[in-house]
């Protein structure tokens, strides 16, 4: 209903005394309402009258949208945090109280460009007072409620001046508060699976607004869990944006590498999220540049020590050892892709160091995650023969699930080390070949096992990411010339 007040529409001029009495009305009903529908919350026809009453004032209040210099008025009578108050009618689980008068409702604000509206009044508060402070937490609850109620609003807020606001709030030189926090939930927010917002962030030199406030965190934990919680935040949205092939680059010149290379080596707590956005930047074609220079920043003697032990600070950081070896074989695999001439020898060279250790780690993962998806695969089947004898079909979509649980279960992970066990076995260095041959014929394993994994990688890997590119990211990469390095002899 505030949406009435925010909107530029056309009416009659008043003069001051008239407008103050319209919002000490105002006040008045919009209090008697609040102390209505707490009192009867699950009565709405004991607040209903006082409904009414409220809309009424808010009616003969659009005129004041019209008198820019009268706005004073609404901060001096305390007018603005009623107006917000109003507006929090947007909360998210009072929408969907009624999804058809919630529709209504976020129709009118968006059409009036209500986020553009509330920009500009964030722009002008003051957040050293705290009473405009929680006027600027309260507009970015609203900001969140309409992005979650409506998510394809997200391109239009972030272009009418949003993404910019967000930006400059995030790195002004402010103490750490719950404003900062917020700011950098709805960032993350705006970016996920948007790459509009995305480009805009890397057009408003966003990446390098990113790296800098990361930046605090790579000598520094956070000193409490609302900041770590907004370190999460920052690298999330770091993250999305390399989804973006012009973000790499952004990255690149930035020197995005080399502060997530120096977090990795200073083992804080960014140490976790460092190695993920590490995998997004290298990932793909697009990633070549990124591989190259992270093996001229001497990233591998970086890189190969948290591929043969997971750091147990990791788990502390809240990442998995799973996932911590997934990411970083991830990168492994990655660079086996993209590195050409001199890099890619290094890189190949690392396998035979100190008795070729590291071809010696990659098998015992090669069997850990054989062993975790038997399991998987071993329950998967009793479910469908249980499902077969009761009757039920099971159709493209089961099938899409229990594959989505293999993956999960290490499959995933299993594939990434079976192509680099491809990739180094292809590189026409004898002793990589025996070794890998030594070890799997010592554990009875197979060349046939590795050949069936990578072939189902390579049928599947396009399905999936049709659908489910978010939950694994890693299978960015192209897959149309794995069937032709499926040799080990």
């Amino acid at each position: 209903s505030v949406c009435s007040i925010l909107f530029l529409l056309q009416a009659e001029p008043l003069d001051e005394s008239s407008v103050k009495k319209m919002i000490l009305t105002f006040e008045k009903r919009a209090y008697k309402n609040q102390e209505l529908r707490i009192k009867f919350p699950e009565n709405p026809e004991k607040f209903m009258e006082s409904e009414l009453d409220l809309n009424d004032i808010i009616q003969e209040m659009h005129v004041v949208a019209t008198m820019p210099d009268l706005y004073h008025l609404l901060v001096e009578l305390n007018a603005v945090q009623s107006l917000i108050g109003l507006l929090k009618l947007t909360d998210i689980d009072t929408l969907h109280e009624s999804e058809e008068g919630a529709e209504v409702l976020i129709d009118a604000l968006l059409d009036g460009q209500v986020v553009a509206l509330l920009v500009q009044n964030l722009e002008r508060l003051d957040e050293s007072v705290k009473e405009e402070a929680d006027g600027v937490h309260n507009t970015l609850a609203i900001i969140e409620n309409l992005a979650e109620f409506r998510p394809e609003m997200c391109t239009e807020a972030a272009q009418q001046g949003l993404m910019q606001w967000m930006l400059k709030r995030i790195k002004a030189k402010m103490p750490f508060d719950a404003n900062k926090l917020y700011c950098s939930e709805i960032l993350a927010i705006l970016l996920q699976n948007n790459d509009a917002n995305r480009e805009l962030l890397g057009e408003q030199e966003g990446i390098d607004v990113l790296l800098q406030q990361l930046s605090v965190f790579k000598r520094h934990n956070p000193s409490t869990n609302e900041e770590f919680e907004m370190m999460e935040n920052l690298f999330d949205s770091l993250c999305s944006c390399l989804m973006l092939s012009s973000n790499r680059d952004r990255f690149l010149k930035g020197e995005g590498l080399q502060l997530m290379n120096l977090m990795l080596r200073e083992k804080k707590m960014s140490r976790a999220s460092a190695l993920k956005v590490l995998d997004h930047a290298v990932i793909g074609p697009e990633g070549s540049d990124n591989c190259h220079k992270f093996v001229d920043i001497l990233g591998l003697r970086t890189i190969f020590p948290l591929f043969m032990k997971t750091p147990k600070k990791m788990k502390k950081a809240g990442m998995t050892e799973k996932e911590h070896e997934e990411h970083v074989c991830s990168i492994l695999s990655s660079m086996l892709r993209n590195l050409k001439g001199q890099q890619r020898t290094r890189l190949l060279n690392k396998f035979t160091e100190n008795d070729c250790e590291k071809v010696d780690r990659l098998m015992e993962l090669h069997f850990k995650y054989l062993e975790a998806v038997q399991v998987a695969d071993k329950k998967i089947e009793g479910e469908k023969h249980d499902m077969v004898r009761q009757g039920e079909i099971i159709d493209d979509d089961m099938e899409d699930e229990f594959y989505l649980r293999r993956l999960d279960a290490g499959l995933f992970v299993l594939q990434l080390v079976c192509y680099i066990m491809v990739e180094i076995c292809n590189a026409n260095i004898p002793q990589i070949r025996q070794r890998v041959h030594q070890i799997l014929n010592m554990r009875g394993g197979s060349t046939k096992v590795v050949r069936h994994i990578m072939r189902e990688y390579s049928n599947q890997i396009e399905d999936v990411l049709d659908t489910h590119r978010w939950k694994f990211p890693s299978l960015e990469w192209n897959a149309h010339s794995l069937e032709e390095r499926i040799v080990i002899t």
